[in-house]
């Protein structure tokens, strides 16, 4: 089951895109922390249905679950919020592309906070490939946006970098929890704990953006209610997305599944040209090649 990790990352890594772009068509008529909210309470039913069904087939009972449980998922699911709305506040700063170049350095910042904070130790080759597809996304997003790189390096003072770079950190910090959460628990049924974890986790979001809402803008509700359908949708791809990811996480490093999430770049640029016949730059060619370079590297020898 070593491997099993690499094409749950993937469908993960698609099943993402997906919810992303029904997102933004909800973004025309909610606010940002409302179309945010959305994710979690149109997720939580499926995942809990999710995580009742396994019960149920493999016949085993939820474990107790310890303090340290609850904090360290608290934690996963506030980073992930911070995280998603510092990305979103980017999109307002004159900088945005700056900073959203140095927030694709995610998977490099999961590799350096794991191992300084969350005891995940990486050999070599694991450096070496997650910095190489680092790398290659850098470039590519270097390439998309008209931003040189000597431009990035001197736009580091401007607060969108920082920024970036705070978003991409925060993320690292949701992954690596999740991670943490899932180890935690001590269940040998690896998709049973990762549905526990996302459960609780799920539970503690909803519940926090629900009071949230209601005290600061309650009429955002009945904008949900009219816009149910495509809520159902960004619902039951958030379950599958995140179902997917806490899986991974329960299977290996974070820092390595989020390294393998780059491929969802290759992806793009390939549906691109494939589809749309739009021609790839040589910088996102180089940038595609580098990619996957740091993948076969991570997957082989990390």
């Amino acid at each position: 089951m070593t491997w099993l990790w690499i094409p749950i990352t993937v469908f993960a890594s698609f099943v993402q895109a997906i919810r992303t772009a029904a997102q933004k068509h909800l973004t025309t008529e909610l606010t940002t922390i409302s179309t945010t909210f959305v994710r979690f309470l149109f997720g939580l039913p499926f995942v809990l249905a999710y995580l009742f069904g396994l019960k149920a087939y493999f016949q085993v009972d939820i474990p107790p679950l310890p303090g340290n449980f609850y904090a360290i998922v608290a934690l996963a699911g506030l980073a992930q919020v911070v995280a998603t709305a510092l990305l979103i506040y980017l999109f307002g700063l004159r900088n945005f592309a700056v900073g959203t170049t140095y927030a694709r350095t995610e998977a490099f910042l999961t590799a350096m906070i794991g191992a300084a904070f969350f005891g995940e130790a990486i050999v070599l080759f694991g450096w070496v490939g997650v910095f190489i597809s680092v790398v290659g996304v850098v470039l590519i997003t270097i390439a998309k946006t008209g931003v040189g790189g000597r431009q990035l390096l001197a736009l580091l003072r401007d607060k969108a970098a920082w920024i970036g770079i705070l978003s991409g950190a925060c993320f690292a910090v949701a992954s690596l929890s999740i991670r943490k959460g899932n180890l935690i628990l001590g269940v040998e049924n690896f998709l049973f704990t990762a549905a526990v974890t996302l459960s609780v986790m799920l539970i503690m979001q909803t519940v926090a953006m629900f009071i949230y809402l209601l005290v600061t803008k309650p009429r955002q509700f009945l904008v949900i209610a009219r816009n149910w359908k495509v809520c159902v949708l960004v619902g039951i791809t958030s379950m599958m997305g995140s179902t997917a990811w806490a899986t991974a996480f329960a299977l290996q490093n974070a820092s390595y599944v989020k390294a393998l999430a780059q491929v969802e770049f290759v992806f793009t640029l390939a549906a691109s040209f494939w589809f749309f016949k739009e021609e790839s730059s040589s910088k996102e060619l180089v940038g595609m090649a580098l990619v996957v370079l740091g993948i076969v590297v991570l997957v082989l020898f990390g």
